[in-house]
């Protein structure tokens, strides 16, 4: 089935920000223009889309450590030449001795899974060694990267957070904006998973060090936990859109809702360019009344969600947070790769390990209540969710950093491509909106402003290119050719071999 938007996917120069770019080896499309690069590398090196993401996720964990690294989690979706998708859920579980929950410090951390996972990754899809997928990170730890203004500011914003997390010491902390930041424990720590594999980090010294940290700051976490952690692989939950499959994250991802929003959408007819975006914000706004029951997974698609196409609901959005950082890759063989990877809130947990030089993620301010209550062992709904969708004319990898953003964002570009008919690099630089506890968060220029006030909507109106708004990673193959366009928010950069 042909559909609008897609024979133009491939256009160069489609977009006067951020262009459509064909590649021969592969395609990369990464939150940092250094994790892009890694990704190229691999690629000339004759790696795969896998280990093309393994290793801009390595170099995202030394240049973003506010928004992810070795103590937070990745999920994956990846598409094999002949079509078959696997998801691959990098995300851990409560301690077994869970006591309380918090949204920071010792008793917000779970097991770690990013690295658990890029071990799967690489053993399942990968073709190069994991010292070779992973040198990029560790030069870049070791050699220093210069600190971002972004990065500074995440620092002094979260700081109280970090030096209760005893991290005051930590060369991210202390290197100020402009400055060299070398990481020599975290080059440590990756040189020893390149070497041994992710028994590096979840056995031995290691193991006890992130043990011995979570304690420090209140936790239950300990080596026990990070001995039993497994990485979920298996398959995705899959939807149809205007006959287009569309396939996202199991459970315990809410990349559910979004294909709850997509079935809604699916059955909705007669909609036109003024009701459209005020029927996509009430879809969101419906589907996240039930995101704690996201770990039904495909049975909750039977859930009908109805909205009122005359005017807003007044319901209310999802929550405030932000973070996390994407990777989408494809290789000449047609591996496609989704990937997101987190500690969720800014530098997450705020608890620091020293011996890794990394913070761990606070995955249990997930927590909410029924289905999603805390529970030893158990996983929290998690907002990580990367998609994957068959094109007319081949795979298209998306993801977008944006926490309970991820779901609406995704839901915007792929409705600008298939009921208005944009091309891919259009309708990943047009303006969005947010629907965002109680307010509707809009983009200046959106040319649908005005309507969805007169549906009643609380517009909020803020900057272009505001980081509430994601940064989208999109790379695919399109007519056999890897292809690949990056977000123009944020730092997200492309680049192809």
């Amino acid at each position: 089935m042909s559909a609008p938007g897609f024979p133009r996917i491939a256009d160069g120069y489609a977009s006067p920000i951020r262009p459509v770019m064909g590649g021969y080896l592969g395609a990369v499309s990464a939150a940092h223009p250094l994790a892009a690069a890694a990704g190229q590398e691999m690629l000339l090196k004759g790696g795969t889309a896998v280990d093309a993401a393994i290793a801009a996720h390595a170099v995202l964990a030394v240049v973003m450590p506010d928004a992810c690294g070795l103590g937070g989690d990745l999920l994956a979706l990846v598409r094999e030449p002949r079509g078959t998708v696997t998801a691959v859920n990098g995300c851990g579980a409560a301690p077994l001795g869970l006591t309380e929950v918090t949204t920071t410090g010792g008793a917000s951390v779970t097991v770690p899974g990013a690295v658990a996972a890029w071990e799967s990754l690489a053993s399942g899809w990968g073709r190069l060694p994991l010292d070779r997928v992973l040198a990029p990170a560790i030069r870049a730890a070791r050699g220093g990267i210069p600190v971002s203004a972004g990065l500074a500011r995440a620092v002094a914003d979260q700081r109280a957070r970090l030096e209760a997390g005893r991290a005051a010491g930590w060369t991210v902390v202390t290197t100020p904006a402009g400055g060299k930041l070398v990481q020599e424990p975290l080059a440590r720590i990756l040189d020893r998973i390149a070497k041994e594999g992710a028994r590096a980090l979840y056995r031995g010294a290691m193991a006890d060090a992130v043990a011995r940290a979570v304690s420090a700051c209140g936790g239950t976490l300990d080596e026990a936990d990070l001995a039993a952690h497994q990485t979920l692989v298996g398959p995705p939950v899959a939807v149809g859109y205007r006959g287009i499959p569309v396939h996202v994250q199991p459970p315990p991802s809410q990349g559910v809702l979004l294909a709850l929003c997509l079935t809604a959408l699916d059955r909705l007819d007669g909609l036109d360019a003024d009701n459209r975006e005020h029927a996509l914000v009430e879809l969101t706004e419906a589907s996240f009344a039930h995101r704690d029951r996201a770990g039904e997974g495909a049975s909750l698609l039977r859930t009908p969600i109805t909205i009122d196409l005359a005017r807003a609901s007044g319901r209310g959005g999802p929550r405030a947070y932000l973070h996390t950082a994407g990777v989408a890759t494809a290789d000449a063989d047609g591996m496609v790769v989704s990937s997101l990877s987190s500690v969720f809130d800014d530098f997450g947990s705020g608890v620091f390990v020293p011996e890794g030089g990394f913070v761990l993620a606070n995955r249990a301010g997930g927590f909410t209540d029924g289905a999603n209550a805390p529970a030893p062992g158990r996983r929290p709904v998690h907002t990580l969710a990367p998609i994957l969708v068959e094109t007319p004319r081949g795979p298209l990898a998306f993801a977008t950093p944006g926490a309970d953003g991820q779901v609406q964002t995704l839901l915007q570009v792929l409705s600008a491509m298939v009921d208005e008919g944009r091309d891919l690099a259009s309708a990943v630089a047009a303006p969005r909106w947010r629907s965002e506890e109680g307010r509707l968060l809009v983009e200046d220029g959106h040319p649908a402003i005005r309507t969805l006030e007169a549906f009643g909507h609380a517009v909020h109106r803020m900057k272009a290119g505001h980081v509430k708004f994601g940064a989208v990673t999109a790379a695919g193959v399109v007519d056999g050719q890897p292809i690949c366009v990056a977000d123009w928010r944020r730092e997200t950069t492309s680049g192809v071999a």
